[in-house]
C-alpha cells in the first residue's frame, strides 16, 4: 500500500500557507527506505550510491548525505548540488560518482575540478577527458546486451539502449584508456528495473555473470557497478518487497566477482526510485467536477479537474505511469464512481489516470468535491526532478514534514525567477 502519511496531516492548514499545488515529504519515510537500503547493503564490500537524478532536492540529499549513501550524479551541475548538501569531493574511494554517455555544459570542468570519478558511456569520451586535462582512473559502463526497464521508454541496457559502450566494444576502449594513462577502476552496466523484485533480482544475478567473465581483464579494478532500477510497488494491491532474496544474491555476486578478480572488489548499487518514491505526495485542489456524454465517437466520462498537471508530474502523460490516488479525508466506504483526473493544461494528455497505452483508465474514487484536496502518491522519484515551466507555470513548492512539523524546502516559483535568465546581448 502507498505511504499514508498524508492522512495525519493538516494539508488543508499547509495550503492556505503555500497554495497548491504541492509536493510534502515524509522524514520518516523516507529514512525507512534509507534504512532498508543500507539493510540491503551491510557488508563491507557492498556499497549504495543514490542516483540523485531521482530527486535533487537539497533537504533530501543532506538526509541522504547523513545516512552515509554514495552519489551517482549525470550532470555537472548534479555534482556541485551533492557538494552543497554536504557529500565529499575527490575521496578515496570516490563517494561521488559522475555517469554519463555525454559531457555537457560544465561537467568536463567540474570533474577536472573537483577530482570526480568519471564513468563514461561512449569511447570519445576518453579524447575529451584529455583534452580537459583530467588526471587520473575512469568508470566504464558497458552495454551487455540485455536489459528490460519497466516500460520500453526507458530500457536501459540491450540493442536499442543508448547508454554504455557495446560489450564487445570494451577490448577497444579499455586499449584507448590505457593509452591515455587512465586506469579503469570502475565497471558499471545497468539493464533496468523490470517490473517485479523477482525480475530485479535474476537480472541483478546474469549481470554478476557478465562482470566475472571480464574482470580478469582490468588489473586496476576496484568496484563493479550493477546500476539502479530497485523497483517500487505504485500499485496499492501490489505487497512491499521482500530485499533478503536480492541481499543474498548482491553478497553472492560481491564473492564471484572478486573470485574472479583474484581480489576484493567492492560491488555498488544505484537506487533512485527506490529510495525517494514513497516519501513524497503531490497535493492537488480540485477545481471542479464536470461530465462529458456518450455517442458514437466513445462512452462519457466524469472528470475531476485539479490545479497539479504534468508540469508538475510528467509520468503519467510520459509513460502512463500508475500513480494512486486518494481524496483527503474522504471516507472510505462511500461509494467509489469511476473519474479521470485531468489538470490544467491544454494538451489531451495532461490527465493522471491513463494507461502506457495513453487511453483514459478512470479511478474508482469517493466522489470528488470543489475545493477537496487530492492526493497523487508515491511522487518522489520524477516528480519535482522533472517539473518544469512549460506555458510559464512556477515549479510548485515543496514541503518537508518531521515530527508532525511542516517546514517549507522550496518556494513556489515566481516569473521572474522563470524570466530571469533572459536577456538581449550582441555576441
Amino acid at each position: 500500500m502507498p505511504e499514508s502519511f498524508c492522512e495525519s496531516v493538516d494539508l488543508q492548514a499547509i495550503a492556505q500557507r503555500v497554495g497548491t499545488p504541492f509536493f510534502i515529504t515524509s522524514a520518516e519515510v523516507l529514512r525507512r527506505r534509507i534504512a532498508d537500503v543500507q539493510r540491503l547493503t551491510d557488508h563491507p564490500q557492498l556499497q549504495a550510491r543514490y542516483a540523485m537524478k531521482a530527486c535533487s532536492t537539497r533537504r533530501v540529499l543532506e538526509e541522504i548525505c547523513k545516512q552515509g549513501l554514495w552519489i551517482d550524479a549525470v550532470s555537472g551541475n548534479e555534482v556541485l548540488r551533492a557538494h552543497g548538501a554536504g557529500f565529499r569531493m575527490g575521496t578515496q574511494p570516490p563517494t561521488v560518482l559522475f555517469t554519463a554517455d555525454v559531457f555537457r555544459d560544465n561537467a568536463l570542468a567540474v570533474i577536472v575540478e573537483h577530482s570526480i570519478l568519471p564513468n563514461i558511456g561512449s569511447p570519445a569520451m576518453i579524447d575529451e577527458l584529455k583534452t580537459a586535462g583530467h588526471r587520473g582512473p575512469i568508470g566504464v559502463r558497458l552495454n551487455p546486451g540485455f536489459g528490460h526497464g519497466h516500460v520500453s521508454a526507458v530500457d536501459t541496457g540491450g540493442p536499442s539502449s543508448k547508454h554504455g559502450i557495446w560489450h564487445e566494444d570494451a577490448d577497444g576502449v579499455r586499449r584507448a584508456a590505457e593509452q591515455a594513462g587512465y586506469p579503469i577502476v570502475l565497471l558499471h552496466a545497468h539493464v533496468g528495473s523490470g517490473p517485479t523484485i523477482d525480475e530485479f533480482t535474476a537480472n541483478m544475478a546474469k549481470l554478476a555473470h557478465f562482470f566475472v567473465e571480464r574482470v580478469g581483464d582490468y588489473p586496476a579494478l576496484e568496484a563493479v557497478s550493477l546500476g539502479g532500477g530497485l523497483p517500487h510497488p505504485y500499485r496499492p494491491e501490489v505487497p512491499p518487497l521482500d530485499l533478503n532474496p536480492l541481499a543474498r544474491g548482491l553478497r553472492d555476486a560481491q564473492a564471484r566477482v572478486s573470485a574472479a578478480a583474484g581480489r576484493p572488489l567492492r560491488l555498488e548499487i544505484e537506487p533512485g526510485r527506490y529510495l525517494v518514491a514513497p516519501s513524497t505526495a503531490l497535493v492537488a485542489r480540485v477545481t471542479d467536477v464536470k461530465s462529458t456524454r456518450p455517442n458514437d465517437k466513445g462512452p462519457g466520462y466524469t472528470f475531476a479537474m485539479v490545479d497539479a498537471g504534468f508540469v508538475d508530474l510528467i509520468r503519467p502523460a510520459m509513460y502512463g505511469s500508475y500513480h494512486h490516488i486518494t481524496i483527503h479525508g474522504a471516507e472510505a466506504k462511500v461509494p467509489r464512481p469511476p473519474v479521470v483526473v485531468a489538470g490544467p493544461l491544454c494538451e489531451s494528455g495532461d490527465v493522471f489516470t491513463r494507461g502506457a497505452d495513453e487511453l483514459l483508465q478512470p479511478r474508482d474514487l469517493p466522489p470528488p468535491q470543489r475545493g477537496d484536496l487530492l492526493i497523487l502518491h508515491d511522487a518522489g522519484a520524477y516528480g519535482v526532478a522533472m517539473s518544469s515551466n512549460y506555458v510559464s507555470i512556477g515549479r510548485a513548492p515543496q514541503v518537508w514534514l518531521e515530527d508532525g512539523q511542516p517546514y517549507l524546502m522550496s518556494r513556489r516559483e515566481t516569473v521572474e525567477e522563470i524570466t530571469g535568465r533572459e536577456c538581449f546581448e550582441r555576441l
